[in-house]
């Protein structure tokens, strides 16, 4: 299972340690990732994402999944979000 938020898109970053002798060794920043289910209001079922805190907070925000999915970019979705995006679209536009 890969390190990525399924909604954000946000991955692991690199970077140093940097000693207080300024030797630098490599480390990683991973992302704050959660395993939430999420409630799809159009389509009337719940979800289960693997997403960061920050993208967690901005779907609170935002009013929910749907309307977070609507403003999300197709490139940083996971296939999963794609799917469940392109779903809520279609019941959208047959309701």
């Amino acid at each position: 299972m890969s390190r990525r938020c399924e909604l954000s898109g946000k991955g692991v970053l690199t970077g140093h340690n940097v000693s207080h002798s300024n030797i630098k060794t490599n480390r990683r920043f991973l992302p704050n990732l959660n395993q939430v289910t999420l409630q799809s209001e159009t389509l009337g079922r719940s979800f289960k994402f693997r997403i960061s805190a920050s993208a967690m907070r901005t779907v609170d925000h935002r009013g929910g999944l749907d309307a977070y999915l609507a403003k999300a970019r197709d490139t940083e979705l996971s296939p999963k979000a794609l799917k469940v995006k392109r779903d809520i679209e279609k019941a959208q536009t047959a309701a």
